[in-house]
């Protein structure tokens, strides 16, 4: 393989596990625009979207359509507990308040998850096939593309959720002042539960559909929450379009320094994180103030 095949290769795997890290950012920045909320529990609902995904598929016996389904209502439900039981009542809170609050959300779902599936590795099959497809002198796997699909859908389907309904207009309008939005009769509250649902099910969408390629475990929550908020900084907590351009950014860099030595793979993320925060902590597509939903 010349060096433009290499380059390719690695753009294409880098675009992959980009379109993860934007799903994932999208998660951090639809709580963020809505609640003020950096969650970072959120790793935490990608991983329970994989390995609720196995459980379901591989001890239930369920097909695999219906046990991806069933893995992103029941995770949902879990950001619908986690936000009833952690967020809802605080009175006030602080923002330190609040990432120790998340913080200790991770560690408790990360505990639950040991118990209840124990430490070993688990896979779900790939939704279509492992026969590699070739593309520009680079390989594909079907999986990638499914990937990128549900990437694009998600992204669409969020685009006009917040733009051509009730709820995601109330959202918006929660983002941008919560109380004049209770002064006109939007439930603040519900609109905060909404937010967590949304979140919570992107995020096992994104846990679900990596499953396969990369294998699923109690604790990959910690580092794909980690670069999903990552991407989402890079976006300027934006859940439009600059956060899915961070996260395949994020992908694309990451995947070109494991080119060089495998050992850059995760280091990449956080020099990125911390040169944004360094130089432009409203983002790299913001001017000044973090776009709301």
């Amino acid at each position: 393989m010349n060096l433009t095949d290499q380059l390719t290769q690695y753009i294409l795997s880098g675009l992959s596990t980009g379109a993860i890290y934007a799903l994932i950012g999208l998660g951090f920045a639809i709580i963020y625009n809505s609640t003020g909320i950096i969650n970072f529990a959120q790793g935490e609902f990608v991983m329970f979207g994989g390995m609720l995904g196995v459980y379901f598929f591989h001890k239930q016996g369920l097909a695999l359509p219906i046990a991806f389904l069933l893995a992103v209502v029941v995770t949902a439900l879990c950001g619908v507990i986690f936000e009833r039981f952690a967020i809802r009542p605080l009175r006030r809170p602080t923002p330190m308040n609040m990432v120790i609050i998340t913080i200790g959300g991770s560690i408790f779902l990360r505990g639950v998850a040991m118990i209840a599936w124990g430490k070993d590795t688990h896979v779900l099959p790939t939704f279509s096939g492992d026969e590699p497809i070739s593309f520009a002198g680079a390989t594909l796997l079907p999986q990638h593309l499914w990937i990128f699909a549900i990437t694009i859908l998600l992204i669409i389907g969020t685009k006009l959720f917040f733009s051509h309904t009730i709820s995601g207009k109330a959202m918006s309008a929660c983002a941008v002042n919560r109380r004049a939005a209770g002064l006109v009769g939007i439930d603040v509250r519900r609109m905060i539960m909404f937010s967590f649902i949304l979140s919570s099910a992107i995020g096992a969408m994104a846990g679900i559909i990596i499953a396969p390629l990369t294998m699923t475990s109690y604790d990959v929550g910690v580092m794909l929450g980690l670069k999903g908020f990552c991407a989402a900084i890079i976006g300027g907590m934006s859940s439009g379009l600059p956060t899915v351009i961070g996260g395949l950014l994020l992908g694309v860099l990451e995947s070109l320094g494991a080119g060089f030595s495998s050992g850059y793979k995760d280091a990449v993320a956080f020099v990125i994180l911390l040169l944004i925060l360094f130089f432009r902590p409203q983002g790299l597509f913001s001017r000044g103030s973090s776009e709301r939903v």
